[in-house]
């Protein structure tokens, strides 16, 4: 493998996937500027010293490296958990609102008030609250019409 081969490969010998690694701005004795993968600052010493960093163009062993800039990286923008992370957990989340809003809280007595108004034992009013999952199964199963809602963050029964 010739030297220019090998730094075009990274100069890491595959240890990309193993860590994290350092890239540094090369530069021959002949001023071809070429970058090259190293495992860190050690690796790269180790390899000058052995001969094994050749500028990508020329061949040339005399390498070194240039002044540059660390890469920072900005941080991702803090944002509660139970923010709403695409727009179909936004749509939910407003539904849920509008629910909470407009809608009587019955809590766990939500699948007997549900069944009441299906059976016409009491006046129709839009509800919601809990019940358990055999309750909802049978619910659906008697044609009741209910629906889960989705939960974002702690519950705030009225």
């Amino acid at each position: 493998m010739s030297p220019a081969s090998r730094c075009r490969r990274g100069a890491t010998g595959g240890v990309r996937g193993r860590g994290a690694v350092i890239r540094y701005t090369l530069v021959c004795a002949q001023d071809h500027r070429f970058e090259a993968w190293f495992a860190g600052a050690d690796a790269f010493d180790d390899q000058i010293a052995r001969g094994l960093v050749a500028c990508a163009v020329c061949g040339d062993t005399g390498v070194r490296k240039t002044p540059m800039a660390p890469a920072l990286r900005k941080p991702a923008p803090a944002t509660p958990l139970s923010a709403p992370s695409n727009p179909v957990e936004k749509k939910l989340r407003a539904l849920r609102e509008k629910v909470e809003r407009e809608a009587d809280y019955v809590g766990p007595a939500f699948a007997r008030e549900a069944r009441s108004m299906h059976d016409g034992d009491t006046p129709f009013r839009p509800i919601w609250g809990e019940a358990r999952i055999e309750e909802a199964k049978s619910l659906v199963e008697d044609g009741v019409p209910v629906a889960p809602l989705p939960r974002f963050g702690p519950a705030k029964p009225n």
